[in-house]
């Protein structure tokens, strides 16, 4: 894999100054602050999917109250066993 070059100067300031409170290389406290950022950006889309997905599936509920009972979306009395128009 490719390097990566920082040439920002407070970025790599800050990142010393963590690897310090660390314990570790300016490497190590990049990469677990990189990977710590990570889990919890996935965690939020996670959530957001979740939450969008809950939302859409109450609309749907809310929706299917609007439809006279017996109504229904299966249209197998229009069509033969082959699949053709009876």
């Amino acid at each position: 894999m490719g390097q990566l070059n920082i040439k920002d100067a407070t970025l790599i300031a800050e990142a010393k100054e963590l690897a310090a409170l660390l314990g570790t290389t300016a490497t190590g406290a990049v990469r677990e602050a990189v990977h710590e950022r990570l889990v919890r950006e996935k965690a939020a889309r996670d959530q957001r999917k979740q939450r969008m997905f809950a939302e859409i599936m109450a609309i749907a509920e809310d929706a299917s109250k609007l439809f006279p009972p017996g109504t229904s979306s299966d249209h197998s009395d229009l069509y033969d066993e082959n699949g053709l128009p009876r």
